[in-house]
């Protein structure tokens, strides 16, 4: 989950146990275990959204079937009531960037480009995951663009190891981006994650000098998240305060893993290929 800037500053507002920020944390072998557990439940209700996802249905539907499933697996919805959010899932259909509400009133249809996000918190850690689903036949435009934003999340995967820097993972997610004819949304960035749902560090999808110049080391957990968009990179926030949308109305794409850096490289630990 992305989470806008100015909401960070703001309390939340939700009952779980919140711990203070403490700078970039190394997680030890039990928390990694952990990490794994809450991020497998998010891999689990991502995957069965995937599948179930038809035209007809709404994105309360599927919000409904996320916080059934995730408190099914003994975990919270690590998005309900974050800083006010009101769903389990964010569901964001074509020229919506991120963090749409999910509502009775959005009907998914068939062509439409649907991003799905969320989270799970268990036994104190946190997992985060975001896919992008065509939802029946889309337009070959649409389609390019969801795969290459799957492909830039694993090229900035890639660069996941420790002794490689954050700019490694921008770098490798920037170019991929602008060679294939897409522009990277610069308003939102992905973040380490934990017992916060949002942890230092930003994790870049560009290169820019605000860029923390952070040296990966083993036992990081960060969510890697680049987003895409088939026109201009820029963004706008609804009047929900939520809900973020391209300027020019063309469609966004986004895929997120929670990933764990490791001696020779990294784990996916929201890998859904390995359910």
């Amino acid at each position: 989950m992305n989470i806008l800037s100015h909401l960070l500053s703001q309390p939340a507002q939700d009952n779980r146990p919140k711990k203070q920020r403490r700078g970039i944390e190394i997680k030890s072998p039990h928390e990694i275990e952990v990490m794994r557990q809450s991020a497998r439940i998010v891999a689990t209700v991502l995957k069965e959204i995937s599948e179930m996802v038809k035209p007809g249905m709404t994105t309360a539907d599927l919000d409904a079937h996320a916080e059934k499933r995730i408190r099914e697996m003994d975990a919270v919805p690590s998005f309900k009531g974050y800083h006010g959010f009101p769903g389990s899932i964010c569901s964001s259909i074509n020229n919506e960037v991120v963090h749409g509400i999910p509502s009775r009133k959005k009907v998914i249809r068939a062509g439409d480009v649907l991003k799905v996000d969320t989270g799970a918190y268990y036994q104190g850690f946190h997992g985060d995951s975001c896919i992008t689903i065509a939802v029946g036949e889309v337009s070959t435009q649409a389609a390019k663009l969801i795969r290459v934003a799957e492909e830039t999340l694993y090229k900035g995967i890639e660069q996941v190891k420790a002794g490689n820097s954050l700019l490694d993972i921008a770098g490798a997610i920037e170019d991929h981006v602008k060679a294939n004819g897409f522009s990277v949304v610069e308003d939102f960035t992905g973040h380490g994650v934990g017992r916060n749902l949002h942890e230092e560090p930003s994790v870049f999808n560009f290169r820019t000098r605000d860029m923390p110049n952070v040296k990966l080391r083993t036992g990081m957990t960060l969510a890697i998240e680049p987003i895409l968009n088939q026109g201009s990179k820029f963004t706008k926030i609804l009047s929900d305060r939520w809900t973020a949308v391209t300027v020019d109305k063309s469609l966004s794409a986004q895929f997120e893993h929670t990933v764990l850096v490791t001696d020779n490289g990294y784990e996916i630990l929201t890998d859904r290929t390995q359910l």
